[in-house]
């Protein structure tokens, strides 16, 4: 992934200056858990260097406010998610339909309430998230920006969210990840923003 990005990052480079630009945007993020049931909603904000009109650099943060998952005791407070990221495509008169790959984190914040457990080992999944955890993150997809005036933006995002859990899964039995693993799930963000 890190040499995915400074490959792109080299690539662009020896365009002209001209064609350099910079955009700051706000978003509503959504995203699913692999081994939890629902989804977690939030809002952030994202600045996008672009060295050349096909690629783009994005640095991202997201805040999930409230307790996941609803509905039962959360394991977390709240999460802070942070992603860097590259995107790649052409620019068709107002559109740019977009390939992106992006790598950071997931921060997790403890759990709001007292969090009961079983005492058995290994623990599950959600007592070791209740301590509060930080997760690798790694965001693969695509997306499409739309020009809404001259320096405004509209821009989907839809990709996987893969995050490395502590393990163990308890999700189907019998256990077979002890050990750290990774999980996917959907990640949608609509936003918009401006150009500089």
């Amino acid at each position: 992934m890190c040499r995915f990005l400074v490959i792109a990052v080299i690539v662009a480079l020896p365009y002209s200056a001209s064609a350099q630009s910079l955009e700051a945007g706000v978003h509503i993020t959504t995203a699913q858990w692999s081994e939890f049931d629902g989804a977690d909603s939030g809002i952030g904000g994202r600045l996008t260097f672009k060295p050349a009109a096909l690629i783009g650099v994005d640095a991202e943060l997201a805040w999930y406010p409230s307790g996941f998952p609803s509905g039962i005791p959360a394991f977390s407070g709240s999460r802070v998610e942070g992603l860097l990221g590259v995107t790649v495509g052409p620019r068709i008169d107002r559109v740019r339909p977009f390939a992106r790959a992006a790598a950071g984190f997931l921060r997790s914040s403890e759990a709001p309430e007292p969090f009961a457990c079983i005492a058995i080992f290994p623990p599950p999944l959600n007592c070791l998230m209740a301590a509060g955890h930080t997760m690798p993150a790694l965001d693969i997809g695509g997306g499409v920006q739309f020009d809404v005036a001259s320096r405004s933006f509209a821009r989907v995002d839809i990709s996987g969210r893969w995050l490395k859990y502590p393990g163990p899964s308890l999700r189907q039995l019998p256990a077979d990840r002890a050990e750290e693993f990774w999980g996917t799930g959907l990640r949608l963000s609509f936003g918009g923003g401006l150009k500089f």
